[in-house]
């Protein structure tokens, strides 16, 4: 797909990456069944993913797309075989979401607070440096604000979290 770097280099920065920040989440961007792309290639991809313990993505099945390099070659991976690779795919990556939000339970996440919660309007929702959603108690004042939130429960799409003390309600500004 005429990337500017190799697998090696990529899962080099990685290693280097998560030297630094060993809890660092990598998302990226997947494509199934490019033109040419073998039962062995797609293994490669799954083993990469497994390897780098890719945390999301943004995976699509191959079309063409007009104007692009990839446009002239054969579309020679049959949909049904894009259909699989992409659902095996997403399996997996589910998997290793779920053993990575799993693994924040318990843990004090510095959440940015962005709305109030979908199901429960009193709650909060925000954001965890990670990416993950997390809902949890406390007063409207808190939105467009930093607080740490103790993760409680680790949901298929979002965690569940409690204010870490009163004291980072107070330290905000704001009385509860």
């Amino acid at each position: 797909m005429k990337r500017g770097y190799t697998v090696l280099e990529f899962t080099d920065k990685l290693r280097r990456l998560r030297a630094v920040r060993p809890d660092i989440s990598i998302t990226t961007d997947i494509i199934v069944g490019f033109p040419g792309e073998t039962e062995r290639d797609f293994e490669a991809t799954m083993k990469l993913v497994r390897d780098a313990n890719i945390d999301q993505s943004f995976s699509f099945l191959y079309s063409p797309r007009p104007g692009t390099p990839a446009a002239a070659l054969p579309d020679d991976v049959p949909h049904a075989v894009k259909q699989q690779r992409l659902e095996l795919l997403q399996a997996q990556l589910e998997m290793q979401a779920a053993a990575i939000s799993a693994a924040m339970v318990g843990s004090v996440q510095r959440v940015l607070v962005e709305k109030p919660a979908k199901r429960d309007p009193r709650e909060l929702a925000g954001r965890t440096a990670n990416n993950r959603w997390v809902n949890f108690a406390g007063p409207a004042s808190l939105l467009n604000r930093y607080v740490d939130v103790v993760v409680t429960e680790a949901r298929a799409h979002s965690l569940r979290g409690r204010l870490a003390t009163a004291a980072c309600v107070v330290s905000a500004g704001i009385v509860a």
